[in-house]
């Protein structure tokens, strides 16, 4: 009696958002600072001291990326049959920490053993922290999108900050007075350690204001029975390592692998329908046409850490509004800092129409997110009527092309992790939402193939050819981009008719 009333208690909170969602939205973003500082480094690490070509260092980074979000679904199924959403969420930051520390260390020589910590540790991490996030609320509150676009201005606080320091002083930009030139790697990878601790700290400071939220699913076992359950989920996520760290270094074996965990959970998840109603399975199958879509977003938007990465390195100028700036780092926190600036904005813009009964249903802004990535990508593509000689171009106008597809995400991620929970059944949200990150692998490991096939189109060209292959490029991905939402905003009848008046 006493967690239902709690949990009531959370819910009927008064104003726009929850004091859980502050706690939530700080540790998710020290986590955010630890995964995205490592993930703007590693094409440039790759290439410049691990001495990778370019379509190489983009396979990679696609394969790396891909097992860090499919493992977002295997944590969210042990979280949901096992551990509970708070252990699940411990025990990934763990992991996470050592992984860091490996790569702090020795990154040249453990680089895929440090990398492999952290696809497991971000697995149990990731999903269930959103899924937390959405328990705030109750299934009909209308509020429930401004809280997703709040907590994910905490997401990109973190990548903002971490994003562009990390890169910075790895590249001698940054604190290079402090940090010796032969250990600038290490200390960048070394931040994403400390940084990961602190937001542990946060959410185990806090968890208690968190009622029955999060807590184990098998607290009907006995206690032995239950924990004989959880220590083996620990050992056999740490004996899965070594297989990680192999299939991560050989990218033909993720080509298996992603041939293979896609059916598999299209396959389980079919499975699990027939234990719902009609009503329920409707909702679940519009839930996997958000799903489908996310995976060509991510396609184009993860550009950003690969073939984005090169293009910053090799054709931008490093000076904007007559300040210097790393290109690395402004490719890499750019759309972050715009997210941070209007995230609340938009909240506000939705919770405003929806009081005027004009906002529109969630698969028509799914649509405006692919028109806005649209007209990003279009923006890239046309820094080459500005460029020198040299092939190099102006950041300030790259910049803006990020300022454009920063709106894209925030009508689409935010409220893609909101419209998860709306949709899936009480059982399902955790594996829902890791369906919904597993989407996302599928386009880190669409956008590594995409920007591998860049980077082997210009690889003995010079410079200028260099830009003008890459802009043309993006050009296709705008077009691409701009088909995709149309074809949401006409099909949106249909599929707001599945979801059976869920917003």
């Amino acid at each position: 009696m006493y967690k239902t009333d709690n949990l009531e208690a959370i819910q009927n909170f008064k104003g726009k958002y929850p004091k859980q969602l502050w706690y939530l939205f700080f540790s998710e973003m020290w986590e955010r600072f630890s995964f995205y500082g490592m993930r703007g480094m590693l094409v440039v690490f790759m290439v410049n001291q691990l001495m990778m070509n370019g379509k190489v260092a983009n396979l990679q980074y696609g394969a790396t990326q891909a097992f860090v979000y499919a493992f977002t679904f295997i944590g969210g199924l042990f979280a949901d049959k096992i551990l509970g959403y708070r252990k699940s969420l411990f025990w990934g930051g763990l992991l996470m920490i050592v992984g860091s520390v490996i790569l702090a260390i020795d990154p040249k020589q453990f680089f895929f053993f440090g990398i492999s910590f952290t696809i497991v540790g971000t697995g149990f991490f990731k999903p269930n922290i959103s899924t937390m996030v959405g328990k705030l609320y109750k299934d009909d509150d209308i509020r429930r999108d401004a809280g997703f676009s709040l907590f994910y201005a905490g997401v990109n606080l973190g990548a903002l900050i971490g994003g562009y320091i990390c890169i910075a002083v790895a590249n001698g930009s940054m604190l290079s007075s402090m940090v010796p030139e032969h250990l600038r790697w290490n200390v960048a990878f070394g931040f994403a350690s400390v940084v990961m601790f602190i937001s542990l700290i946060t959410f185990t400071q806090t968890q208690k204001s968190l009622g029955p939220i999060g807590l184990s699913p098998l607290t009907h076992l006995e206690t032995s029975k239950r924990k004989r359950y959880e220590y083996a989920t620990y050992i056999g996520s740490l004996i899965v390592l070594p297989i990680i760290m192999t299939m991560v270094s050989k990218t033909e074996y993720t080509d298996i692998f992603m041939y293979i965990i896609g059916p598999c959970s299209l396959l389980y998840l079919f499975y699990e329908m027939k234990n719902y109603s009609v009503a329920e399975n409707k909702k679940l199958l519009a839930a996997l046409v958000f799903i489908i879509f996310s995976i060509f977003f991510w396609a184009f938007f993860e550009q950003s850490g690969g073939s984005l990465s090169l293009f910053a390195a090799n054709n931008l100028n490093n000076t904007m509004f007559g300040m210097k700036f790393d290109p690395n780092g402004v490719n890499n926190s750019a759309n972050s800092f715009f997210v941070i600036v209007f995230a609340a904005f938009v909240g506000m813009v939705w919770l405003w129409m929806a009081r005027k009964k004009i906002e529109p249903n969630t698969i028509v802004k799914f649509g405006l997110g692919f028109l806005f990535l649209a007209g990003g990508f279009y923006v890239f593509y046309y820094t080459k009527f500005f460029a020198d000689v040299n092939g190099m171009t102006g950041l300030d106008l790259f910049t803006f092309g990020w300022f454009v597809i920063t709106f894209g995400e925030l009508c689409l991620s935010p409220i893609g992790m909101s419209v998860m929970t709306k949709l899936s059944p009480e059982k399902l949200q955790a594996v829902l939402m890791g369906m919904w990150f597993l989407a996302s692998a599928y386009g880190q490991y669409l956008a590594g193939i995409l920007g591998a096939n860049i980077a082997e189109a210009s690889e003995h060209a010079t410079n200028l050819e260099k830009l003008n292959i890459y802009a043309d490029g993006y050009k296709q991905l705008a077009l691409y981009a701009l088909i995709a939402g149309i074809i949401l905003i006409v099909i949106s009848p249909l599929v707001k008719k599945l979801m059976q008046g869920v917003k």
